[in-house]
């Protein structure tokens, strides 16, 4: 299925609860999300490129004790010290890589689904190898950033000293993600955990992410699912056209705007039915591990690719819940 072609929503006024509720594990939020939050009404899409394109781990985060955007350069620093030592003990880098790696912390102001949440950090590392030139360019090598995107209900009901930034994202060798997250651990007495997407959510996604309208030709929606019980490990790829998946989801969505599970339901039915027509596959007796369309692309595993800069606070509202929902 490619993607996503058409006007019929601005994910923005998509459902926010989904029909989850606390049934499947996240919580009730409002019925529709804002057309489009005030942050991204303003945010330049230049701002948020580097976020694009690139494969995004997830975890989840508690509370941070006693952080402060006021000391971003403090922090920097601290942890630079922090990985120095745990390169002394060999942990930092990869055996026989010599790297004088540099810490920036810096704020994304522009990356919140309203006013009173918390502005997302970003974490970067940076590397040049002692034999470059002292003038050479600095080499980007691990990205992690916190992140809260509507998340008021987590926010309200956490005591004043605790910032909550629940989503967590990284992009790098997980040797710098241990590093980083055992320094927030300690410093702010919080705890990490990786971050699931259910198949349930993934079909929400791939539902949502059909009736998103692009300016770009969309690409084709693939659905891919995990055969069970085989000896060998078995995918299934499904790839459909938007066109056909955009004249699927008009017959199905009964209300503009806003999405029931029923829905979602109606919509995977009959794109099974289809398959097995021409394969006499069930893909109902599979398990779907991952959506990919012109909008996003996201893996069981909790991997996550965006790729359009005005979907981008939308798809981290979603995020956002799942990550609250798991430490809640």
């Amino acid at each position: 299925v490619e993607g996503v072609a058409r006007t019929l929503l601005s994910f923005g006024r998509l459902s926010r609860g989904l029909p989850f509720g606390r049934a499947h594990g996240l919580s009730s939020r409002d019925p529709l999300l804002p057309l489009a939050p005030r942050s991204q009404e303003n945010a330049d899409p230049q701002r948020t490129a580097f976020l694009l394109r690139k494969q995004w781990t997830l975890y989840s985060v508690t509370p941070l004790y006693r952080f402060s955007n006021a000391h971003l350069r403090d922090y920097a620093r601290l942890l630079s010290a922090f990985i120095a030592a745990e390169k002394q003990k060999g942990l930092a880098v990869e055996v026989g890589v010599e790297l004088d790696i540099k810490v920036a912390v810096s704020s994304l102001p522009y990356l919140k689904g309203s006013d009173q949440d918390q502005a997302a950090i970003l974490v970067q590392l940076s590397s040049r190898s002692p034999a470059s030139p002292k003038n050479s360019e600095e080499k980007l090598i691990w990205s992690g950033w916190f992140c809260c995107v509507s998340g008021d209900d987590l926010s309200k009901n956490v005591p004043e000293d605790f910032t909550c930034l629940p989503l967590f994202l990284v992009n790098g060798a997980e040797c710098y993600t241990s590093i980083v997250g055992s320094w927030f651990q300690k410093t702010f007495d919080c705890s990490f955990r990786r971050l699931a997407i259910s198949p349930l959510i993934l079909s929400w996604m791939a539902a949502m992410w059909t009736g998103c309208k692009v300016d770009k030709t969309a690409s084709a929606m693939e659905l891919v699912f995990s055969v069970p019980c085989l000896p060998q490990p078995l995918d299934i790829s499904y790839a459909i056209h938007p066109e056909d998946a955009k004249a699927l989801w008009d017959t199905v969505q009964k209300t503009p705007g806003e999405i029931i599970q029923e829905e979602v339901d109606v919509f995977m039915d009959c794109l099974y039915s289809h398959f097995h027509r021409h394969f006499r596959i069930h893909l109902s007796a599979t398990k779907l591990v991952k959506v990919s369309t012109a909008i996003a692309s996201a893996h069981c595993d909790g991997i996550i690719k965006f790729l359009q800069s005005q979907y981008l606070t939308g798809v981290l509202m979603l995020l956002t819940e799942l990550a609250i929902s798991q430490i809640e």
